[in-house]
């Protein structure tokens, strides 16, 4: 890992990220929030990049601000894939109903809510039967010597296609999540289909659905309508790869809403990329996108948080004009669908309560341990917080932000 001379500052990792004591919507019989989801029709001028330096944001040790509005993040969603199944769903994110209590809970639904059998993936072709071979004869004739064997066809990459059933729109309901983007490489697997049973399912159970062309989500949170924006570098989502039209739906979700909140899919995928690259980064031959550079336009254009994940691995955070950037939470839960080997088991919940002026009043980082199976559970050591101030620190230098041992994220101290 990238400048170990400044691991010194890792101490402040060592302890136990805490969940907040911000309370569930249903925890004390407060109501819900309200949630829509809403398609923009953008028509607001792109703004031009901001030159801006970063500044310190709200979260020290002289706030002033409150939060309106507490939101918890997590990384990519699935829960298996069809006909791999948890034997008892609505019990298998039952250890983190703590951590997902937040009036909003966002994540990546990584597949389809659906039972359409026809993927994206090729069906395999199948293996003609041998041939029988000739019983050798006891004394076989001498052959030539053998050419060289001829180099075999490369196998095709592995096509991934998750599915789940309709009914687990309810159990990720009843798990607290409120909003879900399908703003990612899965959420057409199962084509036009997947696309429309999974945005029937989300509506049925009361989960509002960002990332589809021209879609925003929008919650009323206590009487603060938070828009939630989510991109990925597909022509089928939000294209993060078109710069003019990304920006002018954050400026006219920032019109009709009072907070904004981006997610982007975006970046190369797995352990060895952990760091952001500081450029276009690619995967299995597509353009990615630039993490860095779409995540400070998207502020520049009026975001007041921008969460990520896709990479499948944890990513650094920094402070960008005073607003927190997650560039990757990594993969919140799986069951079989995804590694967890080494870092890959890595991962966190990010508790980010926003003020009026949509900096963070707060922000918490709670550490996080993938079982074999891809089941989360609270992490005592903290590894996860570890790993993502190590990697803050190498990409941002004096902009990264830090996790303390109580799990509160703050600017880098000067001077370190």
């Amino acid at each position: 890992m990238r400048h170990r001379g400044r691991r010194a500052l890792l101490v402040a990792a060592a302890g136990v990220a805490l969940v907040s004591g911000c309370r569930a919507h249903g925890s004390s019989g407060a109501q819900p929030p309200t949630a829509t989801t809403v398609t923009s029709s953008p028509s607001v001028p792109s703004s031009s990049a901001s030159s801006a330096a970063p500044t310190a944001p709200s979260t020290s040790a002289n706030v002033t601000t409150r939060p309106v509005v507490t939101i918890v993040a997590v990384g990519d969603v699935a829960l298996g894939n069809t006909p791999k199944l948890p034997a008892a769903p609505s019990n298998y994110l039952a250890p983190m109903r703590a951590v997902l209590s937040a009036p909003i809970v966002f994540g990546n639904l990584e597949g389809a809510l659906t039972n359409a059998s026809s993927s994206k993936c090729p069906r395999p072709t199948p293996t003609p039967a041998a041939t029988p071979t000739a019983t050798p004869s006891v004394n076989p004739p001498v052959s030539p010597p053998l050419s060289p064997t001829p180099s075999l066809t490369p196998k095709p990459p592995t096509c991934f296609a998750f599915r789940m059933p309709t009914s687990y729109a309810s159990v990720l309901r009843g798990a607290g999540f409120s909003v879900l983007n399908s703003a990612n490489n899965h959420s057409h697997d199962f084509g036009a289909r997947g696309v429309a049973d999974t945005s029937a399912a989300l509506r049925a159970a009361g989960i509002a659905q960002s990332g589809l062309p021209g879609q925003t989500a929008t919650v009323d949170a206590g009487g603060v309508r938070v828009a939630v924006v989510g991109f990925a570098p597909y022509a089928t989502t939000n294209n993060l790869l078109d710069d003019v039209r990304a920006r002018q739906m954050i400026a006219t979700a920032k019109q009709s809403a009072d907070l904004v909140v981006v997610y982007m899919h975006t970046g190369a995928e797995g352990a060895d990329a952990a760091h952001v690259a500081g450029g276009e980064e690619r995967y299995l031959g597509e353009d990615r996108g630039n993490p860095r550079a779409f995540a400070h336009a998207a502020i520049d254009a009026g975001a007041d948080l921008v969460v990520a994940s896709g990479p499948h691995v944890l990513r650094g955070m920094e402070y960008y004009r005073g607003h927190l950037v997650a560039y990757s939470l990594g993969d919140f839960v799986g069951y079989g669908n995804f590694s967890t080997t080494g870092t890959l088991a890595l991962t966190g919940a990010l508790r980010v309560g926003l003020d009026r002026a949509g900096h963070p009043a707060v922000a918490q980082f709670t550490s996080l341990r993938l079982d074999a199976s891809g089941r989360p559970a609270v992490d005592p050591t903290a590894r996860a917080a570890g790993f993502v101030n190590e990697l803050s620190v190498a990409d941002f230098g004096a902009s990264a932000a830090v996790i303390a041992p109580s799990g509160q994220v703050n600017p880098r101290p000067s001077g370190q």
